[in-house]
């Protein structure tokens, strides 16, 4: 049996790779520190080290020396998954028989069949295509799901979800589960009872504060069918499904939608249906996993630029405002065209962008994004909330989105939210 030594200080980071990496018959050691990591590195010889580059109590360097220096460690092979390196780290662990490195948040799939190709072994991964995506907006924990129902994603979403809970302080949420452009089958039965069991038990929510929006009869005869989905309704209305989870705000929510400035809606004569999300709103409890927390601190992380791609002056000013004190320099450009003309566009840690601008939208930059290979993350800040417009910019990837008007505190939430993210 194939060993692999997981060092890392996220638990749900660790608690998923020990999960997944044991269901294809492989044994798991966990190291929690630098230290502790290894301590276990000299005792357990494994046959690969999967392992975070910033850890506490011994670092990553004088971790990655000590085990070339020992001649029973020195061959084990090594995979990075961290957050961003510049070139002189890079260079620095090169010589430590390290495969590769992975940028969090990482591919699964990649990571996985990494592993696959090191250790000479097969794991078999779906391959289904797949878009699950999920994120607070107005108290609510949406989950949108596009294209098809792939078996690691649904299992990664539980911890996606425990993430964010974690991040928000937030319990038993409403939940809103959009399933876009997707119509399962018997064949996808599994995948779905998954999906709403991973969903339930994450969130630790009942089953009546679960919404489906979809207008596959095959789901609501799913549901309707089960007694552990009893209270979950399905629904192919949206006003319908954010009334029952919103009650009161419901109509609150919409409407401020729909006062969105002129300039900034759907050109008329083209139909229009109320957001999918939403900016963050009025809360009356700060989204974190317990109240005495301290939230992420933006200055600890280590992105160093943000990209603000908008035509408004306003929102450029007010991006610069709400990042002030964090240390993150802010590029800001007036369309699409200014973004990829400036070379340091290139080199930032997230780009939050708008979608009409003039000589080059919000669309056309993440088809040249995606040509050009690049993966930074990307922010949607729009006025456009029509669902097929967010379900477009999704299947380009985005990490999130957010509708204008946009409040600042939604801006620093979802930067934290998407800076911090393992998975």
């Amino acid at each position: 049996m194939k060993k692999v030594l997981v060092i890392d200080e996220s638990t749900l980071f660790r608690d998923f790779l020990k999960q997944k990496l044991e269901e294809f018959g492989l044994e798991v050691v966990v190291g929690v520190n630098g230290l502790d990591g290894a301590a276990k590195l000299r005792r357990e010889i494994p046959d690969l080290v999967i392992m975070e580059y910033n850890l506490s109590r011994l670092p990553a360097s004088d971790l990655l020396e000590a085990k070339t220096q020992d001649p029973n460690t020195a061959g084990v092979p090594v995979i990075i998954a961290t957050g961003k390196l510049d070139r002189k780290k890079l260079i620095e662990i090169a010589r430590f028989n390290v495969k590769k490195i992975f940028t969090k948040p990482v591919r699964v799939d990649s990571l996985l069949q990494t592993v696959s190709s090191v250790l000479s072994i097969r794991l078999e991964v779906d391959s289904t295509p797949c878009i699950i995506e999920a994120h607070f907006n107005e108290e609510i924990l949406f989950v949108e799901v596009a294209q098809g129902l792939n078996r690691e994603k649904v299992e990664l979403l539980r911890y996606k979800i425990a993430e964010l809970l974690e991040l928000y302080a937030v319990n038993h949420p409403p939940v809103l589960v959009i399933m876009s452009s997707i119509d399962p089958g018997p064949d996808d039965s599994v995948k779905l009872g998954s999906l709403l069991v991973g969903i339930l038990d994450a969130t630790g929510s009942r089953p009546r504060q679960v919404k489906i929006l979809t207008s596959s009869p095959f789901v609501r005869e799913f549901v309707a069918g089960r007694k552990e989905y009893a209270g979950i309704e399905v629904t192919d209305n949206l006003e319908h499904a954010m009334d029952g989870l919103l009650g009161s705000k419901a109509a609150e929510f919409l409407e401020r939608q729909r006062e969105a400035p002129a300039d900034r809606r759907p050109p008329a004569g083209r139909p229009s249906s109320p957001p999918v999300v939403g900016q963050k709103g009025e809360q009356s409890i700060e989204i974190r996993f317990s109240a005495d927390r301290q939230p992420f601190d933006l200055r600890e992380s280590e992105a160093t630029a943000i990209a603000v791609v908008d035509d408004d002056f306003i929102i450029r000013e007010m991006v610069k405002a709400v990042f002030s004190d964090t240390g993150i320099e802010i590029r800001e450009y007036e369309n699409g065209r200014r973004f990829f003309d400036d070379p340091a566009g290139n080199d930032v840690d997230l780009v939050l962008l708008d979608l009409m601008m003039p000589e080059m939208d919000g669309f056309q930059v993440m088809a040249e994004m995606r040509r050009q290979g690049r993966s930074t993350p990307v922010c949607v800040l729009s006025a456009l909330s029509r669902r097929e417009t967010v379900v477009k910019a999704l299947n380009y990837g985005i990490s999130s989105y957010l509708s204008k008007p946009l409040n600042p505190e939604a801006i620093l939430n979802k930067a934290r939210e998407i800076l911090k993210a393992s998975f």
